[in-house]
């Protein structure tokens, strides 16, 4: 890709994200962290979004079941942060509390109990924030 061509893609992806954070209440519940990070970084960020749609549309998992899958791996690999990331999409995506709840506890007989305890207390940092959203 030539320099001319990324320059305009950054600065597409920039307008993007400034139009997302300023306009949609969903952005506004991000982590500051990943808004810096996406504003620095927006050839990345796009990359990222690409391979996200890319990877959902590659078999046959409903966007439910993905989700919840995630919250899995979140939880195996000890992602406190990214957790809480998939916990606040799935509500949003009318997951229930319960389905995340049990998607969370699957984990118990592979990982341990103290690991999905931890990982259960993560995700209900993110409900009750979510909670607090929407009051």
């Amino acid at each position: 890709m030539s320099a001319k061509k990324k320059i305009k893609l950054s600065q597409q992806v920039r307008t993007r994200l400034a139009v997302k954070t300023k306009t949609n209440k969903k952005a506004s519940g991000l982590p500051e962290t990943f808004k810096k990070f996406t504003a620095r970084f927006p050839d990345l960020t796009h990359a990222h979004e690409k391979m996200g749609k890319s990877i959902s549309l590659a078999g046959p998992l409903s966007k439910r079941e993905q989700t919840l899958v995630k919250i899995g791996l979140c939880v195996g690999a000890g992602m406190e942060s990214a957790l809480r990331s998939h916990v606040r999409r799935a509500l949003q995506s009318k997951i229930s509390v319960r389905e995340i709840e049990h998607a969370v506890a699957q984990a118990m007989t592979t990982l341990g109990f103290p690991r999905t305890v931890q990982a259960w207390s993560w995700a209900h940092v993110q409900i009750e924030r979510s909670k607090n959203e929407t009051i």
